[in-house]
């Protein structure tokens, strides 16, 4: 019998580790394919390739800007994806400091200053209670400096020029699981309760001592989560 397919998309500054417990457990209930989001400037170019990386139908998660693309997937094609999971993302469009630090950051990175995911950063995307897990810490440094300084302009220009979601929201007619680490700094539960509250077919999780990376620092969990989410008949 053939497997389903689950698109995983990263996030910002963020490759296929991302998702590596998930790939690893959850692949002999799923063909895994992870979303392109490397050639890309724009949510919308983004969200087009993936659709041309797949055929047919299929399972759909996407972690922040990885919720953004998947959020753009279900604009574009929503009768090709049968089920939703959207982590630690936001449907909002950037407001007006988010999108002066946005651009802050572009102009760094174009003046040859950028520097990935630095320890200073850290403490912004995963728990405190984790800033001591070298293995986790060096594993996002080093996903950041494979992304580069030119994805990640690209990146960052295509979150700075997404559309406002929220009106699409209740146009998404799949079963939607919405994550959210509790200490999430980078995208606050509160964005993740306003998906859930708009998307007709969703139920909210949250992740217990977590922060923004869930399937990096809470992978059994989320891996779990996941596996009940695509156990589920759409």
């Amino acid at each position: 019998m053939k497997k389903e397919k689950l698109v995983l998309i990263p996030g910002l500054l963020c490759d296929e580790r991302l998702w590596s417990h998930q790939k690893q457990y959850l692949a002999e209930l799923v063909e895994i394919v992870i979303g392109d989001t490397f050639q890309d400037h724009t949510v919308e170019m983004m969200a087009k390739r993936i659709l041309a990386q797949v055929d047919g139908s299929f399972s759909l998660a996407g972690l922040s800007m990885g919720g953004y693309v998947a959020q753009e997937i279900m604009r574009q094609a929503p009768q090709r994806v049968k089920r939703l999971a959207l982590l630690d993302t936001s449907a909002r469009k950037d407001d007006e400091s988010q999108a002066r630090r946005r651009r802050g950051l572009i102009n760094l990175a174009k003046m040859g200053k950028f520097k990935g995911v630095t320890p200073r950063l850290l403490p912004m995307l995963v728990h405190p209670d984790r800033l001591d897990d070298e293995k986790l810490t060096n594993a996002v440094m080093e996903m950041a400096a494979h992304v580069g300084q030119s994805r990640f302009v690209d990146q960052q220009n295509a979150i700075l020029h997404r559309p406002d979601g929220i009106e699409d929201l209740s146009r998404f007619a799949v079963d939607t699981m919405v994550v959210c680490g509790r200490q999430d700094e980078i995208t606050p539960l509160e964005l993740s309760e306003e998906i859930a509250a708009h998307v007709p077919k969703a139920r909210l999780v949250i992740i217990e001592d977590c922060g923004h990376l869930s399937s990096m620092e809470r992978p059994q969990a989320v891996t779990a989560l996941m596996r009940d989410w695509l156990l589920r008949k759409p």
